[in-house]
Formats: structure tokens, C-alpha cells, sequence
């Protein structure tokens, strides 16, 4: 493997990260100030309490997250690396807002045409 195949596979890598559901709102939440565990179990709705942990870890792990360990609680927040991404994450998510509906359009175009592909593939089995 040469080293332009192995900082490919770390940027799929991380872009795969980024790119996950729970990773952006965990981010995003985490901009406004740190928050304890259970105030983000609250706070993300629809994320339940094992992918909630994994995406903590799996973020502390990147190093875009911070985990400090309180008298009484353990206690996230973004790291300097957590903060110089997040501007990245919103300006994606403002494009996707922005271009919605073109997509919504691209999709409609092509849903007869996929449909058509899974019906030939079905019949050809």
C-alpha cells in the first residue's frame, strides 16, 4: 500500500465519521457549551444510550471531542480539532439545506429508471 493509498483510506475514514447522523448533532450540541452525559441523552433526541457511548468514544477516541471525568459527572466538550471542524459540518449542511429541492427533483427523475434497473434485475435472477 503506498502512502497516497493509505491517506486515502484515513480521509474515507474520517469523512465516513463526519458524515454519520449521531456525529453531527453530537457536534453541533456541543458547540453551544460542554454538556454531561445525561444532558445529551435528553438532548438528542431519538439516540438511544449504547450509540449515544459509542459515538462519544468514538469521537474522544478522533480527538474532536474532550472528556473530563467531574465529581459527580463526566462532562464533553469540543476540542480545539472539535471546534475547526464544526464550521466544515455546517457549511455542509447549509448547502444540503440550500440545494434540497434540487435534489428532491434529481430523485424523482431517477426513481423510474431505478425502479425499471431492480425490476430487470429481479426477472434476470
Amino acid at each position: 500500500m503506498t502512502l497516497a493509498d493509505r491517506a486515502a483510506c484515513t480521509a474515507t475514514d474520517v469523512l465516513r465519521r463526519v458524515g454519520e447522523k449521531w456525529t453531527v448533532l453530537i457536534l453541533a450540541v456541543l458547540h453551544e457549551r460542554p454538556y454531561g452525559f445525561n444532558e445529551l441523552d435528553r438532548t438528542v433526541h431519538g439516540l438511544s444510550r449504547r450509540i449515544l457511548t459509542r459515538t462519544l468514544r468514538t469521537l474522544e477516541a478522533d480527538g474532536l471531542i474532550s472528556r473530563q471525568q467531574m465529581s459527580d459527572r463526566v462532562e464533553y466538550a469540543l476540542t480545539g480539532l472539535g471546534h475547526s471542524l464544526l464550521p466544515l459540518v455546517i457549511a455542509l449542511g447549509e448547502w444540503a439545506v440550500d440545494h434540497a429541492s434540487e435534489i428532491e427533483q434529481a430523485r424523482a427523475r431517477a426513481a423510474p429508471t431505478a425502479a425499471a434497473r431492480v425490476e430487470n434485475y429481479s426477472s434476470s435472477a
